[in-house]
């Protein structure tokens, strides 16, 4: 773990530590708030990591809506990694020096591997698979869909054949969630509740239909479906061994010196105090953060004191001006009313001092971040939509190589 720098000083540029922390890790783990763009910025991180380095590069993805597909130009994208094609990265002007893999999470297919995995044998699994609760119960386990992309992460690095796995996080309303989704799932399989409902078997629950309570039971749900309950239970206890062990190493995972975290945020208020604690309990958990990812930040030329004082003019010498440039006899004609292009100079110069209010409060916020982790990136607002491969590696460059961002790749090769 990095130290935490001082309250009010200024955060350490990216340049050049995201490219060690990629070098040095096996594992990046993006997380944050929801809305703050995870998504991105682990897709963009992918890309521009494939693009600088030889090697092999998966970024893994849990957000329902399937923006990384299309950011790819990929379609079907699902459980099984699929390469992004090098001609993709030459149409950007910037050739690929490694593979960049891309896959999304698909908890049902997740789920099912994982009961073939740990069911003592194919006939137990089979029960399992057809039981009319399993897929309703599955998908609605507390933290599932965090637990199952941790799984499926643990899959990823077991298989050994990429050099870095790159994380989505899914969304969640506490973006803690998936830290604690593989203890859960563990406490699950050896709760009191659990072994309560399978001990002594299904005789249980299908025995106590003689009980009142359970007699408006079976009247309202049948005894079919608590014996589906007893049986579901039953048969999920029988794989309690593989799963603990299964989620204690997914946890493990997450401890390994090889796994870091990046935390993006956007600088509101809201998401910086819940990144804010985001870091600090990872931190507690003695998990490394790598990187804190301010996203979707304005313009550091607003904060140009020459630049505000010109707004100022422009804002309070609007008429004069207006007439001014309508009195120029070199002025397009577009520029012959001079009510009009005062109203339009007026505008921009209220319009930058709003944007420089705005942005120093975004430099407040960029401070606290700085008082919890050592570096932070900042990712401008991009102008263009975020939906393909180049724009994606816009995004990355800002991240690798703030200095050189704003310099385009040569245009060769680039499709119109």
């Amino acid at each position: 773990m990095s130290p935490a720098r001082p309250r009010g000083s200024a955060p350490e540029r990216s340049g050049g530590a995201v490219e060690h922390l990629v070098a040095a890790k096996e594992v990046i783990v993006t997380c944050g708030p929801g809305g703050v763009g995870k998504t991105t910025v682990a897709a963009a991180l992918a890309a521009e990591a494939a693009r600088r380095s030889p090697g092999r590069v998966l970024v893994l993805t849990v957000d329902p809506a399937r923006r990384l597909a299309d950011s790819f130009g990929m379609h079907g994208l699902g459980n099984e990694a699929r390469r992004v094609p090098p001609e993709a990265f030459a149409a950007t002007g910037s050739p690929a020096r490694g593979e960049l893999w891309a896959a999304m999470l698909d908890t049902a297919a997740s789920w099912d591997a994982l009961v073939r995995q740990h069911a003592p044998d194919e006939a137990t699994a089979r029960k399992i698979l057809v039981n009319p609760l399993y897929r309703n119960i599955t998908g609605r386990f507390a933290r599932s869909h965090e637990y199952i992309a941790m799984e499926r992460l643990h899959q990823l690095r077991a298989e050994g054949r990429y050099d870095l796995l790159v994380v989505d996080t899914p969304p969640s309303t506490d973006a803690l969630d998936f830290l604690d989704a593989p203890e859960r799932m563990a406490e699950f399989f050896s709760s009191t509740l659990l072994r309560w409902l399978v001990a002594p078997g299904r005789s249980r629950l299908v025995n106590m239909a003689s009980r009142p309570f359970s007699q408006v039971a079976d009247r309202i749900l049948g005894m079919q479906f608590l014996e589906d309950i007893a049986e579901f239970f039953l048969l999920f206890q029988q794989m309690h061994a593989g799963f603990t062990k299964r989620a204690q190493a997914v946890s493990a995972l997450l401890r390994e010196p090889s796994t870091t975290f990046i935390v993006v945020t956007s600088l509101e208020p809201g998401p910086v105090a819940e990144s804010m604690r985001l870091a600090g309990e990872l931190a507690r958990r003695h998990l490394s953060l790598g990187l804190l990812v301010a996203n979707k930040t304005l313009p550091s030329g607003l904060d140009d004191p020459g630049a505000a004082a010109l707004a100022e003019e422009l804002a309070a010498n609007a008429s004069s001006l207006g007439e001014a440039v309508a009195g120029s006899s070199r002025r397009p004609a577009a520029l012959s009313d001079p009510e009009r292009v005062a109203r339009v100079i007026g505008a921009v110069g209220h319009s930058f001092t709003n944007f420089r209010k705005v942005a120093q409060r975004e430099h407040e916020m960029l401070e606290q971040l700085a008082g919890e982790h050592q570096v932070v990136a900042t990712v401008p607002n991009i102008a263009r939509d975020v939906v393909d491969l180049a724009a994606l590696l816009e995004v990355g460059r800002h991240l690798f190589d703030p200095d050189q961002a704003g310099r385009q790749p040569p245009a060769r090769g680039r499709r119109s």
